[in-house]
Order: structure tokens, then C-alpha cells, then sequence
């Protein structure tokens, strides 16, 4: 009789085949890949080097504005009365102009300077979300292809288990010590388990695929995770100290107040079309020829001064503008309070998760082993005559079930893990590099 006690070993001879192919890529390694070839994060780079220029735009309305103009024309002067030519002239004329204003007290300027240093933070923000969220895809990507990797290996070693247990079945039957009954159920398993087998092959080239473009180019093989993996320890924060956290550090929230900031600027930018702006303006004139009054004439003409606007009307404009920025700082705010409605749910749901993770994966790590001992005292019970072959093959297909039901909730925990920590806005390239040391 064919012993399950083969089938680790059948598991992770086909691990190893797999990761012989090629050199394996691990978790810390793809994340580097995708920084340089993930579009979507290139992207983000472009949005928040954009961003940054927002700063400097808004402080443009603060600093000195030079301008200069320069003009030259050919005149040709034709001056008559009563018949007679008085002048015939033609010359060049030159003007040249230089000015330099400094606004003293202009509202909308000073506005649109905050409003600009909230735009550059604004964008910060969201670029801070984007590498965490980088992190997540590429880790998501990344441990759904090893989940897939150990499915195509247990599928595999579930397929070899039961060729040779078929194999069995034909020798006792032709010994007339076995039954038809149990080459057709053992058949029936096998040709279910070749069709498992392929679907998971599909499934994992699909997982491979969405990988390379993540990291920018194809991945055969993946660095595996340690055998006998188990979480350390619960979390010894507490949600209260999650929660604290999350509300002070995540991206998404710190974007959205940066974004109210930005409509309150807007407000008073609106309103500042009512009060009058005062400027410092020094004017340099140089002509030549300028007029025909003063052909062949260099005049130079210097002149510093204030000027001073006053608003009066405009047609309602202003005020139709106010009320309309209003209106969307009144939605940026109810934005940020979903905002952070949907970041504490989701931090909620990821700490339960990593929480309930650990006992978990310890029940399961048992389940896998008493499985494993359900197939020997089958096999055992088989001989004894107390058991048939169906016993056999469900308990058999119960260890299958069990070890995919711990490798999963493995991967399960790790991406919980990080989730709760990009919730939270402290997930980073650390995290990574941790969550890279369990593989191998």
C-alpha cells in the first residue's frame, strides 16, 4: 500500500523543482522592481513632482514682477498747410520701458501663496499613499503567485499520490485482493486531480503575469516561505493606539485635510476681489524719437511710485465665486470625514484580522497534522480490514484541504499585516524587508 507519509516530500520535491528553473525573486527585491517599472507608481512620481511646483507658483504673487518692452518703428512724417509742405521727415523711432512692481498689500496674493504650500503638501500626501499602496500591490500580486506555486505542488503531489494508489489497486485486483469498486474510485480521484492540476497551472501563470507588470518584466520563480512558519506573537498596541495613530499619520486623511486647507485659501482668495491692492512701482523710460515733437531727441525718464486699485464692481462676480468655494470646502469636508470613516473600518477589520490570524494559523498547523495521522491509521485500518479504499482517498484529499487552508491563511495574516500598517500610515520599505527574512 502506498504511504501519505510521501506526500510532504512528494510537495516539496515540486517546490524545489519549481524554484530550480530559474533564480528566485524574493519579496524585497520585487518591491525595488516595481519602483523603477510600476507605471502606475511612475506616475504618482510625475503627480507629485508636478505638485511641488505649486509652492513656488503661489509665491510668485508675492515677490517683484520685472517686465520690459522695447519698440522701433520707421516713421515718415508728412506735415501740410494750406498747399504747402511744413515737414518732410523720416526717422527711427525707439522706445524702451523697464518696470517693477511689488504688491504691499494684496489679499488674493497672500491666499493664493497658502493655497499653494497646501497644494504641495496635498500632493505630497498623496504620493505617500501611492508608495504605500505600491507596497500592497506588489505584495498582494506577490503572495498570490506563491499561493498558486503551492497549489500547482500540491496538486501535482495530490496527482502522483493517487496514480500510485491506483497503481495499488490494480495489482490487489489482480491478485484478486482488491475490487473494482476500488479502481474506479481511485481512477475517478485521479483524472479530478489532473484537471486540478492543470487549472491551477493556468491559474498560476495568470498570478505571474500580473506580477511582471508590477516589477516590469517576467517572473518564473519566487522565493518560498519557510517551512513551519508561525506568527511570533499577538499585537501588544491595542486598537485604541492603532486608531490614534492612523488618525494622525494616514496619507489619505492628511491629503484631505491638506485639500480643506485648500478650499479655505480658495474662500478667502474669492473675497479678496473686494479689497483693494496696493503696489510698489518703479518705472525706468528710455525714447528716442519717440514723438514727432521730440525727433532726434534721447529722453530718459525714471519714476517710483504706489499705485492703488480699488474694486468696485463686477457684476456679482466675486460674490457668485465666494459662495461657490464655500459650497466646495463644505464637500471637501464631508469627504474627509468618509475618509476617515472608511480608513477605521478598514483598520478595524485588518487588526481582527492579524488578531484572529494567530490562533488560526496555529489550528490549522494542528489540522495539517492530524491529517497527516489520519492517513497513516487509515492506511493502517485498511489492512486490518476495517477500512475501505474510499476512506483512504477522503482522508487523503482532507490533508490536500488542510495544507492549502494553512497557506492561505499564511498569506492571509502577512497581507493583514501590512494593511493594517498602510491604515495606519506607517507602512514603509522596512516592513517589507521583514516580511522578505521568512522567505527563502
Amino acid at each position: 500500500m502506498f504511504s501519505m507519509k510521501l506526500l510532504p516530500g512528494l510537495l516539496g520535491a515540486a517546490l524545489v523543482a519549481l524554484s530550480a528553473q530559474a533564480s528566485a525573486v524574493n519579496l524585497l527585491q520585487a518591491y525595488d522592481l516595481a519602483l523603477q517599472h510600476d507605471p502606475a507608481f511612475r506616475a504618482a512620481q510625475f503627480t507629485n513632482e508636478a505638485g511641488k511646483e505649486n509652492r513656488i507658483l503661489g509665491r510668485a504673487g508675492l515677490l517683484p514682477s520685472v517686465s520690459a518692452s522695447h519698440g522701433a518703428n520707421k516713421v515718415d512724417n508728412l506735415t501740410e498747410s494750406a498747399g504747402r509742405t511744413l515737414r518732410d521727415e523720416r526717422y527711427i523711432s525707439r522706445s524702451t520701458t523697464v518696470q517693477v512692481r511689488q504688491p504691499l498689500f494684496a489679499m488674493d496674493a497672500l491666499a493664493r501663496y497658502r493655497q499653494g504650500v497646501a497644494q504641495t503638501s496635498y500632493a505630497a500626501a498623496q504620493f505617500e499613499s501611492q508608495e504605500q499602496t505600491v507596497i500592497l500591490r506588489v505584495a498582494e500580486a506577490y503572495f498570490d503567485a506563491l499561493f498558486q506555486a503551492d497549489q500547482v505542488a500540491l496538486a501535482r503531489a495530490e496527482r502522483e499520490v493517487f496514480a500510485e494508489q491506483r497503481s495499488v489497486n490494480n495489482r490487489l485486483f489482480e491478485k484478486g485482493e482488491g475490487t473494482k469498486t476500488d479502481m474506479l474510485e481511485t481512477q475517478s480521484r485521479l483524472d479530478l486531480a489532473e484537471a486540478a492540476l492543470i487549472e491551477a497551472q493556468n491559474t498560476l501563470g495568470s498570478a505571474l503575469d500580473t506580477l511582471a507588470g508590477i516589477v516590469g518584466g517576467q517572473v518564473d520563480t519566487l522565493t518560498q516561505l519557510q517551512p513551519g512558519f508561525r506568527v511570533e506573537q499577538k499585537d501588544v498596541l491595542g486598537y485604541d493606539r492603532w486608531k490614534e495613530t492612523a488618525l494622525a499619520r494616514n496619507p489619505d486623511i492628511q491629503a484631505l485635510q491638506f485639500n480643506v486647507q485648500i478650499s479655505t485659501e480658495e474662500i478667502k482668495r474669492q473675497r479678496a476681489g473686494h479689497y483693494p491692492r496696493l503696489d510698489a512701482v518703479a518705472t525706468y523710460n528710455r525714447g528716442i524719437s519717440d514723438t514727432t515733437n521730440t525727433v532726434n531727441q534721447d529722453i530718459k525718464t525714471q519714476s517710483i511710485g504706489f499705485q492703488l486699485n480699488i474694486p468696485i464692481y463686477s457684476g456679482g462676480a466675486i460674490t457668485a465665486s465666494t459662495r461657490q468655494a464655500a459650497a466646495n470646502k463644505g464637500r471637501a469636508l464631508a469627504e474627509l470625514e468618509t475618509q476617515i470613516s472608511r480608513t477605521l473600518v478598514e483598520l478595524r477589520r485588518q487588526y481582527t484580522l492579524t488578531e484572529s490570524s494567530v490562533p488560526r494559523i496555529d489550528a490549522l498547523i494542528k489540522a495539517v497534522d492530524s491529517a497527516k495521522l489520519l492517513v497513516t491509521a487509515t492506511e493502517q485500518s485498511i489492512k486490518g480490514g476495517v477500512r475501505i479504499n474510499l476512506d483512504l482517498l477522503n482522508a487523503q484529499r482532507q490533508l490536500s484541504i488542510a495544507q492549502r487552508d494553512l497557506a492561505q491563511a499564511r498569506y492571509g495574516y502577512m497581507l493583514a499585516s501590512l494593511r493594517l500598517k498602510a491604515a495606519a500610515g506607517t507602512l514603509g520599505r522596512d516592513d517589507v524587508r521583514l516580511l522578505a527574512a521568512y522567505f527563502q
